[in-house]
């Protein structure tokens, strides 16, 4: 540990915080041997009167879904039991201890975080996740989704990463990078040598410690004298794992016969369970005596029945050093022993590993641990296990469809790239048309990742097409998808083309006719649909599509509302962040900010995790909505900034409408008025940008611009007068009054407040301000100031503070009190988001548990947050807090 001060304060400060009650996180990273394993060994070392749990990664157990999971909870498991009965199912599902498949994996992290929790009911609890790079992702996502959201559960989370190593990622987590030590810590380690020997390997090992450790304990005695040849440490070094490598591998040869056979099993090995070590070893001639001068020489260590390698790199030297027949010998001697313990999964891919050509029986075996791993919803692994089947199958066509199925799962898995390199592998042309449609769907997926929607949409309608006569049945599911990808585009006259080709298909004839004219007939199809709902989720979706489109917002809410209900009930949460998109863009449109602020967030969250590239910059463009709204100019120049990185079409219009309503709200004219038109381009059909327009109509004005709002006004107008919805009219209304002969225009503003009744507060109060500005530039101030006084206590209420500034400004000019209200002095306005969300729950009467399940914290977190909160509102029950919000 010499030279790691700053990095051993900051972890003993964190379990200092743990003794207090506070959780803290830290993620560990940096080159191999450069001692991220030695600062989590120092981290339980210190952990005196701490609760220690530890997982370390293994490169060849990557693909073993949920096994590095299971394995830091061995421990604690009899806790399960003690957890809500869902999480407590979730858990068993995902260790393999239930013949239940894992339905959602977002029950699991949340039952993983509920789990912490109760093991740090009595002390502090310190967890080591080692060399994360090695676990299935699925579990590393669910351990940092759990780290995220601690906050007083005495819990302290460290891992540690390998900078550059393919596999798991940790996201979202404070990072401690471990640099190499200084010349004078570094040449402390390799005392005794040489001044000329020492510098050597100072240079060569660039202050790694393992590598000043390794490169000089594999020097030559003539070496450690100082004849060091070029050819031994040449001036240009090759990369520091392989010379590392080099120096363990050069002492593992100097070890009996027996003991390297011991050795390279337990290297192959992905259990670290010492009785199969050995009885794979004893079919090899080896026994249990034969380990002891590996753990003399300390490249393993042993505790009860776990055998562990003293460095990843030791393990890799051990099995990369052997010949390949010794390897294909001790995968085949552990295939053996693990079938004896009944690991059949285990098993396959041992199988796998020693075979050497085509195998069709292992590749049936390995096809078994995909489906297993498919059902715990751990796609990554099922994916690396379809994709090692198609390698050892000999028939095209069955490793065409088993490689369709690692593509698609990758792309559940959120591994577009690999997704898009497994596709590209799939020998055409494909025999079955049920395979080339899930081919069509794979690629697809990869390219909506890619911000093609459009190409997606045309993959898709071809996949129909080539398909529909062999595979009818799967033709309806095609161009549902393929109409959805077209709507995700924003273009119309794809959108129309493929409703065309099965118009008599319900969900269908919605825009057939919708975009083909008939708009009544567009209407009644769309209530076909509503009222015989079908169970499939995309076709729920396009249904809340339709409803959203065609101005019919409270019936949009209980279809998206029912959608997210669907994916919470089914377990289908890979759709659950787009689920949550529908209800946040409802919300938006009913002018319930604060809700749709806080449904985006934990759809965003959801997205994250799901590696949802996609949802997650659509989410972060209707995030900077009502952040446009508040006036918030750098959050909203965040967000949109982020989502137009990676969206087209909807999305990109999206992120343009903040921008627009941000510069409106903030009286920029001319720049709001940029945003928006550029906006309506990326939609370009007057029906798919109908909720933007009076942005447009205002802006527009406001501009002094008014030929630019003409045309946006008579569409607005002409779409309201035949989908006949409430707010649509309303807006029109507005923009009549605003583009009309002024003698009209009293009449069209006092019908849209009319229409606004029951409706959006915010586009009422939007309404209000107009009118009343209106009524001031004619001098009739006593009726203005009724409309600004409206119009800014919505806006307060609403926290549009630009909007409010701009009432409140024309309030006073028009002579009325412009004092602050009560609402933006309240009590509320000093907690968090967090807590807001906290005590809105606890008010309605849901307990601490069921908070936590709701808002993804652990119970003892939720109890912090109303700690918190119940002194800033002045409260002490949840009784008092229930009538506080009442009030």
């Amino acid at each position: 540990m010499r030279g790691r001060y700053a990095e051993r304060e900051r972890i003993e400060r964190l379990l200092a915080d743990a003794r207090r009650g506070v959780s803290g996180v830290l993620l560990v990273h940096g080159e191999a041997g450069i001692g991220k394993t030695a600062l989590l060994d120092h981290a339980a070392e210190q952990a005196h009167g701490v609760r220690v749990l530890r997982v370390e990664g293994i490169e060849s157990e990557m693909e073993m879904a949920f096994g590095g999971l299971h394995q830091l909870f061995l421990p604690v498991m009899d806790l399960v039991d003690a957890l809500p009965e869902p999480q407590a199912a979730a858990l068993r599902s995902a260790f393999g201890l239930s013949g239940e498949g894992v339905r959602d994996r977002f029950s699991v992290g949340l039952a993983v975080l509920t789990l912490l929790s109760e093991a740090a009911a009595d002390g502090p609890l310190l967890c080591l996740v080692d060399d994360a790079q090695w676990l299935d992702q699925p579990p590393v996502d669910m351990l940092a989704f759990a780290a995220r959201r601690l906050r007083a559960e005495a819990v302290v989370m460290l891992f540690a990463v390998r900078d550059g190593a393919p596999g798991a990622a940790v996201k979202g987590l404070p990072r401690l990078l471990v640099e190499g030590l200084d010349r004078a810590d570094a040449a402390e380690l390799v005392a005794g040598l040489p001044l000329y020997v020492v510098d050597r390997v100072i240079e060569e090992a660039r202050g790694n410690p393992l590598a000043l450790i390794e490169l000089s304990a594999a020097l030559t005695p003539a070496q450690r004298a100082g004849r060091l040849g070029p050819s031994v440490l040449p001036d240009a070094a090759a990369g520091l794992p392989s010379r590392l490598q080099d120096g363990f591998l050069e002492q593992i040869h100097r070890l009996p016969e027996a003991a390297q056979v011991v050795l390279l099993v337990a290297a192959a090995d992905d259990t670290g369970d010492l009785a199969v070590v050995l009885r794979a070893a004893g079919g090899l001639g080896a026994a249990v005596e034969d380990l002891e001068p590996a753990e003399r020489a300390g490249f393993v260590l042993l505790s009860g029945e776990a055998l562990r390698f003293r460095h990843p790199l030791v393990r890799y030297a051990a099995y990369r050093g052997a010949p390949l027949a010794r390897r294909i010998a001790a995968h085949r001697a552990l295939a053996g022993a693990l079938g004896e313990a009944g690991q059949a999964h285990r098993r396959a891919w041992h199988l796998a590993a020693a075979s050497t050509g085509p195998d069709e029986t292992v590749a049936e075996e390995l096809e078994r641990v995909a489906e297993w791993a498919d059902s715990r919803q751990a796609m990554a692994s099922a994916s690396a296990a379809y994709e090692r089947a198609a390698r050892l199958t000999a028939d095209p066509q069955v490793r065409a469809r088993r490689l369709v199925s690692a593509a698609q799962r990758a792309a559940d898995a959120g591994q577009d790239e690999r997704c898009g390199a497994l596709a590209d592998q799939v020998p055409l042309p494909l025999e079955d048309a049920g395979v080339a449609a899930s081919f069509a769907r794979a690629r697809a997926v990869v390219e909506l990742g890619y911000r093609k929607p459009r190409a997606a949409a045309r993959i898709l309608v071809d996949s129909a097409d080539l398909t529909g006569f062999e595979r009818p049945d799967m033709t309806a599911s095609l161009l549902t998808d393929a109409v959805h990808a077209a709507f995700c585009a924003g273009d119309a006259a794809l959108i129309g083309e493929i409703a065309l080709r099965s118009p008599a298909l319900p969900v269908l004839a919605v825009p057939a006719r919708l975009f083909g004219g008939d708009v009544p007939g567009g209407l009644e199809a769309l209530r076909a649909l509503v009222d015989f709902p079908a169970d499939g989720v995309m076709d729920r979706l396009m249904t809340w599509i339709y409803l959203q489109l065609t101005g019919d917002h409270p019936a949009a809410r209980e279809a998206a509302a029912a959608v997210v209900a669907h994916c919470r009930d089914q377990g289908v949460s890979g759709w659950l962040p787009t689920a949550l998109h529908l209800l946040v863009q409802t919300e938006l449109s009913l002018g319930r900010h604060e809700e749709a602020s806080a449904r985006a967030a934990e759809a965003l969250r959801l997205a994250e995790y799901y590696d949802l590239a996609h949802r997650a910059a659509h989410l972060r463009a209707a995030l900077a909505m009502p952040a446009a709204v508040r006036g918030e100019e750098e959050r909203v120049r965040t967000l949109t900034g982020e989502a137009l990185e990676y969206t087209v079409g909807r999305g990109t219009a999206d992120a343009l409408w903040a921008r627009g309503v941000l510069e409106l709200g903030l009286g920029r004219a001319d720049a709001a008025l940029e945003r928006l038109e550029a906006a309506g381009e990326e939609v370009g059909h007057p029906l798919l940008r109908l909720a933007l327009l009076p942005d447009v109509v205002e802006a527009a004005v406001r501009a002094g611009r008014p030929e630019r709002a003409t045309e946006a006004a008579r569409a607005l107008g002409e779409w309201a007068s035949a989908l006949g919805q409430d707010a649509l009219t309303a807006s029109a209304r507005r923009c009549l009054a605003l583009t009309g002969p002024d003698g009209e225009a009293e009449g069209h503003f006092i019908a849209a407040l009319a229409l606004h009744e029951g409706g959006s507060d915010y586009d009422r109060a939007r309404t209000a301000l107009l009118y009343g500005e209106w009524l001031r530039r004619l001098r009739r101030q006593i009726n203005a100031r009724d409309q600004l006084r409206a119009a800014l206590d919505g806006f307060e209420r609403l926290g549009a503070r630009p909007w409010a500034d701009r009432a409140r400004t024309e309030l006073g000019a028009a002579g009325g009190e412009t004092g602050l209200t009560v609402h933006e002095d309240g009590p509320i306005s000093l907690l968090s988001p967090q807590e807001r969300e906290v005590v809105r729950l606890a008010a309605a009467g849901a307990s601490n548990r069921e908070i936590g399940a709701q808002l993804f914290l652990s119970p003892r977190t939720v109890g912090h947050h109303l700690y918190r909160a119940f002194p800033k509102l002045g409260v002490s029950s949840r009784t008092e807090l229930a009538d506080l919000l009442t009030s």
